[in-house]
């Protein structure tokens, strides 16, 4: 492999780690497969890229192909490209949960509408999301004889605790020295 093929490579990888960052999902596969095939699969930065490739697939929602990139790499040479495809192929074959609907939130695609109508929709979503925040308050007086005043029977006990000890440790210090 030429250096400057590596270069093409890892600008490739970067560019598609990139992509996968800003949830453009498919250009982050095309990007990580094109420097996937520019690099030797048994090289460490081969798997590093493979991996990445893995999540950009189940991301774009090609599971199919992320599981068999798992597979493949499993016999990955170096140990850490290998144990964490094995640990993403447990996730991906993993049975999915059925989540009620009132759990999950639903995002309009936008994409499809055309730019004027997306102008309005968007207006009309921010106004309507946006709420009226409360007015402050003045802060509310509290009637100084209603307050209870039989737990501060406590504070009196630990001042005269604390008053206690101290002058008890007053006390050896100066009776310690002698004179």
């Amino acid at each position: 492999m030429s250096a400057e093929s590596l270069e093409i490579a890892k600008t490739l990888y970067q560019t598609g780690k990139f992509a996968f960052e800003n949830g453009q999902y498919r250009e982050a596969v095309e990007n990580l497969e094109k420097a996937s095939a520019l690099l030797a699969r048994n090289s460490r930065l081969g798997g590093e890229v493979e991996i990445d490739l893995v999540t950009a697939y189940e991301a774009a929602g090609r599971t199919d192909d992320a599981i068999a990139v798992c597979e493949r790499l499993k016999r990955h040479p170096y140990l850490e490209t290998s144990k964490q495809a094995r640990q993403m192929l447990y996730i991906l074959k993993a049975p999915k949960l059925k989540r009620p609907s009132e759990w999950m939130t639903q995002i309009p695609d936008l994409g499809a509408l055309p730019d004027n109508e997306l102008k309005i929709s968007v207006a009309a979503t921010t106004k309507s999301s946006v709420q009226q925040k409360p007015k402050p308050t003045e802060p509310e007086f509290i009637d100084l004889s209603q307050v209870n005043t039989r737990d501060n029977r406590f504070i009196w006990v630990a001042l005269i605790a604390i008053g206690l000890s101290i002058s008890y440790l007053l006390w050896l210090n100066f009776s310690g020295t002698p004179g």
